[in-house]
């Protein structure tokens, strides 16, 4: 079958089941412990169950997205824009954060291509969709073209469709690409219409003269492509990046197969955001995996109504935050699937239960 469009998957993201979501608080509830205190490890699983229909994840897999950004050539990150194709092969060889992580947390890394400005040839384990050699510097014009990224997000829903017919039952997301903190902070400060300076931090840990630079830029690519906050497409396409866009696309392609998505850090995040603009139902099928140091973050999490998981004062992205998330989850299942209740386990409930 033919991947479905971004209208396709628009049309259809139903609202999460809240009856079911309820049967599954009741069952904890009447489990051998204090109502709720499980705390929310009991959301966790309840919104799992009422998402996916089942108890259990069989499959686990996290999408790293990889693309290169013109804007870093005005010096907004501390590191240069080779590495994003070395990490790329970090990332396949298996020695980068995530991948450390993700075997913890028995899950596989799957590594997007969007737009690195490399040519990597056939990469065993390299999914390929590199829509461009990275975007244009959005301090310019346009970091990209609206055809480009809606190529971006549908690349995403595909991705998202696939995993669904492959039998993965919880996807986690994860990014690459040198400046990147620099679309998700404009990103950031267009939808919260915040200014910029309350949104934009150090990223890959520039100094101050750095950061007053970075601001600069990111205010003046506001001000030169007047990106318009009600059209989430013309702000990826105005100042976003193809690994945002394939983010934004895999998390409403779960959306539309019903399957929750754990969203990573800063830029994943941004990502998230652009899919909960296009269908503000999409945030019923996010899990926040963590709170980023990057002030910008908090941000965009009060934007889509969500709280983090945890909060390790990482900001490493690549889907590391992602990773041990999904290890809550499970844990969270486990306790749902045996945890005795009252009348199983033959004890005396408490005057509350």
């Amino acid at each position: 079958m033919p991947a479905p469009t971004l209208v396709q998957a628009l049309s259809a993201i139903r609202p999460v089941d809240l009856e079911r979501m309820a049967a599954v608080q009741a069952r904890l509830d009447r489990q051998t412990k204090p109502r709720g205190s499980l705390g929310r490890l009991e959301e966790f699983a309840r919104r799992y169950v009422a998402i996916t229909g089942r108890e259990d994840i069989r499959r686990k897999e996290i999408y790293t997205f990889a693309g290169d950004h013109g804007v870093a050539e005005e010096g907004v990150s501390a590191f240069p824009r080779e590495v994003t194709p070395q990490m790329v092969y970090n990332f396949l060889a298996g020695g980068a954060g995530v991948n450390a992580l993700a075997r913890h947390a028995g899950a596989e890394v799957r590594v997007v291509d969007m737009g690195v400005d490399h040519d990597f040839g056939a990469q065993p384990g390299l999914i390929a969709r590199k829509i461009a050699p990275g975007t244009a510097n959005f301090r310019r014009g346009p970091a990209m073209t609206r055809a480009q990224a809606l190529a971006a997000v549908e690349t995403g829903i595909a991705l998202a469709d696939a995993a669904a017919d492959a039998g993965v039952d919880l996807l986690g997301t994860g990014d690459m690409g040198i400046a990147n903190t620099t679309p998700s902070a404009a990103i950031a400060a267009l939808f919260s219409g915040l200014p910029v300076a309350q949104v934009t931090h150090r990223g890959t840990g520039i100094d101050d003269a750095a950061l007053r630079h970075k601001i600069a830029v990111i205010e003046e690519g506001l001000r030169v492509n007047q990106p318009n906050p009600q059209d989430p497409l013309d702000v990826l396409a105005k100042v976003g990046g193809f690994e945002i866009g394939g983010i934004a696309g895999l998390v409403l392609g779960c959306a539309a197969r019903s399957l929750p998505v754990v969203v990573d850090g800063f830029i994943s995040t941004a990502g998230a955001l652009i899919a909960c603009e296009l269908h503000p139902q999409v945030r019923e099928y996010v899990f926040a995996a963590h709170r980023s140091v990057e002030v910008g973050h908090a941000v965009l999490l009060e934007r889509m109504a969500q709280q983090p998981i945890l909060d390790l004062h990482m900001r490493l992205g690549e889907g590391t935050g992602a990773a041990l998330a999904m290890s809550l989850i499970e844990a969270a299942l486990r306790g749902l699937r045996e945890i005795q209740t009252f009348d199983e386990a033959g004890v005396s409930r408490g005057r509350d239960q």
